[in-house]
């Protein structure tokens, strides 16, 4: 099981939450809320997308994978237009500009995921003698 999905939707959540935390903190509840909405409306969408890529599927070939990774990024952009949507219409009061800073600030987690791989993931050798 690839690990690396799954840690960078951790440090998505923790670093969604942290910086949450600290914009309430130096600013006010609306903020903090709002950026905590900002990195949910990433969070919530990648981790659909990744636990679609983990699923188990029947067919283990490059084609199921593929189909999976298709259903999952139409997924997740249908999720974050849906949660945007919900929250720009339910939530009063907002800071825009703190739940665009918390949705970047999170996806930006993301290029992160090259680094999180651990040597046993990087390992490309095989054991068929090539």
């Amino acid at each position: 099981m690839d690990l690396t999905i799954l840690r960078v939707i951790f440090w998505q959540f923790l670093v969604a939450m942290v910086l949450a935390a600290v914009l309430w903190g130096v600013f006010d509840k609306e903020v903090g809320y709002s950026a905590a909405l900002g990195g949910l409306i990433c969070v919530v969408p990648n981790a659909f997308l990744g636990l679609r890529l983990l699923a188990p599927r029947r067919d283990p070939g490059a084609q199921a994978l593929v189909n999976a990774a298709w259903i999952g990024e139409i997924g997740k952009l249908a999720l974050t237009v849906l949660f945007f949507t919900l929250v720009f219409t339910l939530v009063r009061p907002l800071s825009a500009a703190a739940l665009f800073a918390g949705f970047i600030t999170t996806q930006l987690v993301t290029f992160s995921g090259l680094l999180m791989r651990s040597r046993e993931e990087m390992d490309t050798s095989n054991s068929n003698g090539s």
